[in-house]
């Protein structure tokens, strides 16, 4: 692993206590070039995760507090009239950031949420029919309370498959949580953090990883996996090539965070549940029986022959 990789990490563990696989994640999600949905209840540290890796990595950080009258353009920006200079002036939205936090994304209507589409996949936005691009150091995290559905827009399928990564946080154990508390009583949490990647050796990083070695067999488990989604009775609409593809871009993140330029069946595993739990739904029969999609994605996991 790169030196200062080394060391973002380890300061990002001091900061953000109890979650350091979600943080590895996280991680790999933007080295990879990805967003990440992240579904926890409110009060366990979403909002100072992903604002503490933009300090870290140095980038502007925005967020945006999704609710129901929220507009499309209160996004990604709009054209006003310049009564004193006589003509139309471009004001861009908060999307024009490096990290961008969307709050509680399904408060939001579809056609609001929609607004973050193109620029997820395309790294633009259009205005007014004038498009503007978005810079190469762009990633979305979106939120969303899972025990709260009222006057919520549930996420359409498309969207959430433009998604690298769902995480799920949990409550802390005991000692982590004693420690996040003894953290924001003494102000430890507002003090400042210095910047440990800059710009040119981020993106020299996302290089180096897009030349990490994915072998035949390992492409074979990756398309094996996926396809099993698709042909089992438990899943009653499988994962897609974009989810293979996803998973294939983490796993070779995974690998260069763990210090190797080649990516194992042991990552393709780990990667797995997060980049499948969202693009999967299950038939109806297994739901009324309990099972979630992590258990039934474990499942498959095992089932899959592992290549040697």
């Amino acid at each position: 692993m790169n030196s200062k990789l080394a060391s973002l990490f380890e300061k990002y563990e001091q900061r953000i206590v109890g979650q350091s696989f979600n943080l590895k994640l996280l991680l790999s999600s933007i080295l990879a070039g990805g967003h990440v949905l992240i579904e926890g209840v409110p009060g366990t540290g979403k909002t100072q995760m992903v604002k503490t890796l933009a300090s870290l990595l140095g980038g502007e950080y925005n967020r945006i507090q999704f609710t129901p009258d929220l507009l499309p353009s209160d996004i990604t920006g709009s054209t006003i009239y310049n009564m004193k200079e006589g003509s139309f002036q471009t004001l861009k939205g908060p999307i024009f950031t490096n990290v961008l936090l969307a709050d509680e994304i399904n408060r939001t209507p579809a056609k609001t949420q929609a607004a973050l589409l193109e620029a997820m996949e395309e790294k633009q936005v259009t205005i007014q029919g004038e498009t503007y691009p978005l810079s190469d150091m762009f990633f979305v995290v979106a939120t969303q309370n899972p025990i709260e559905f009222e006057g919520t827009y549930p996420l359409p399928e498309a969207q959430q498959d433009r998604f690298l990564f769902k995480l799920l946080i949990d409550f802390p154990t005991f000692e982590d949580e004693k420690q996040v508390l003894k953290q924001v009583l003494e102000n430890e949490m507002n003090s400042s953090l210095e910047q440990i990647l800059d710009r040119e050796t981020f993106l020299q990083i996302r290089h180096e990883i897009e030349k990490i070695t994915l072998s035949d067999s390992v492409l074979d488990y990756i398309m094996q996996l996926v396809r099993r989604t698709r042909e089992t009775d438990s899943i009653q609409f499988g994962a897609s090539t974009r989810a293979a593809i996803s998973i294939g871009r983490a796993g070779r993140a995974w690998a260069y965070l763990s210090g190797r330029d080649y990516v194992t069946p042991d990552d393709i595993k780990i990667v797995a549940k997060p980049s499948l739990r969202h693009r999967i739904q299950l038939s109806p029969h297994v739901e009324l029986e309990g099972a979630t999609v992590d258990q039934i994605i474990e499942e498959l996991v095992g089932a899959t022959p592992v290549p040697r």
